[in-house]
């Protein structure tokens, strides 16, 4: 479980194939100290396995099924992606309960400055996913949790605050950028309630 809050930027720093996985190495800006082999982190908002530690860098093992569910297939050597520990039982939650279980894949379609600084980015979702999403709710962007601005059929508006630009990798995105989105998890539990309470 993450909260959506990004901690650093990793630059990938190495990518190949062992057998059917892609193993992604990773040099984070600012190394966690406190992980171990088998911890999770969220890597672009997708819960990976830390499979090896080296003094600078950390290696994740993607297999298959998550290189289909998510824009991983789009990464290239030194791309900078977002970086987040699991939520330590005692943590403060800075955004909402994030999984790690990318929904689908995103892409954007609208860069728009407000003028202030803030950013504006329209993309759009797979249709599967538009009954979860509202105005005023949560998403997750690339591990990010973000407030939905504004959401019309399979369009979705979202806003980053200058600092998070500076920070994370919203600040590489471009028209046509993909993305990883994860739809709020209490909307599914919703749903399943009420299908289980139909007569």
């Amino acid at each position: 479980m993450f909260s959506g809050i990004v901690e650093t930027i990793g630059i990938l720093c190495g990518l190949r194939w062992h057998e059917d996985c892609l193993v992604l190495t990773i040099l984070p800006k600012i190394m966690f100290q406190d992980i171990m082999v088998g911890d999770s982190i969220a890597v672009n908002g997708v819960c990976l396995t830390v499979t090896a530690l080296f003094e600078n860098t950390m290696e994740f093992h993607v297999v298959p099924e998550t290189l289909r569910l998510t824009c991983f297939s789009e990464l290239v050597l030194n791309s900078e992606v977002n970086l987040e520990r699991s939520l330590e039982a005692n943590a403060r939650i800075g955004g909402h309960y994030v999984q790690g279980h990318v929904d689908g894949i995103g892409e954007i379609i609208a860069l728009q400055q407000d003028g202030k600084g803030a950013l504006l980015v329209t993309m759009t979702v797979p249709s599967t996913m538009t009954k979860y999403i509202v105005k005023k709710g949560y998403i997750t962007i690339d591990g990010m949790s973000i407030t939905v601005v504004d959401v019309k059929d399979d369009k979705v508006t979202v806003t980053f605050i200058p600092h998070t630009q500076q920070v994370t990798c919203v600040k590489h995105y471009q028209i046509g950028s993909k993305i990883n989105i994860e739809v709020d998890i209490l909307g599914k539990y919703v749903e399943k309630f009420l299908e289980a309470s139909k007569p």
